[in-house]
């Protein structure tokens, strides 16, 4: 597959390689939802090392109150606007992408981040069409590793 081509949709719904470098540069603000509570889950990975990396994350979980050090919220909405929320990363199964795609068009948020095999076009678009960049079935700490390092 082309690297212009990232993901299982039409390249249209999805970032370039060259797009994710200048977002993964410009935007430091993450919101994770669904990040576990168990450091042993993928989500409990890449939102450590984002952290590590100098980014600040802002936990999505319905039940816990702390992560990584950081207050938890149930849901964006939540989330006070003063923290800017620049980032979506989302580990959430493919069935529950639409309601979290609405919510960062709501909040302002500039990118929608679907973690790896995690594909959803018809929500990638809409989040397209409201002027938002997307990333679908990627890594975020994969992704960071090889184009920023």
């Amino acid at each position: 597959m082309p690297e212009s081509n990232l993901g299982s949709g039409p390249p249209e719904h999805n970032a370039s390689p060259d797009q994710i470098r200048a977002l993964l540069r410009r935007h430091r603000v993450v919101a994770v939802v669904g990040l576990s509570t168990d450091p042993s889950k993928a989500s409990h990975r890449v939102a450590a090392y984002l952290q590590s990396a100098g980014y600040r994350i802002v936990p999505i979980h319905p039940k816990a109150t702390e992560i990584l050090g950081e207050r938890v919220y149930a849901g964006l909405r939540e989330v006070p606007a003063e923290l800017g929320v620049e980032i979506v990363d989302l580990f959430r199964p493919p069935p529950a992408v639409p309601p979290h795609i609405d919510e960062a068009i709501e909040i302002g948020a500039q990118v929608v981040w679907l973690q790896e095999g995690i594909v959803h076009d018809e929500a990638a678009q809409k989040a397209l069409d409201a002027g938002l960049m997307v990333v679908q079935d990627r890594c975020m700490l994969k992704e960071h590793a090889r184009l920023v390092g």
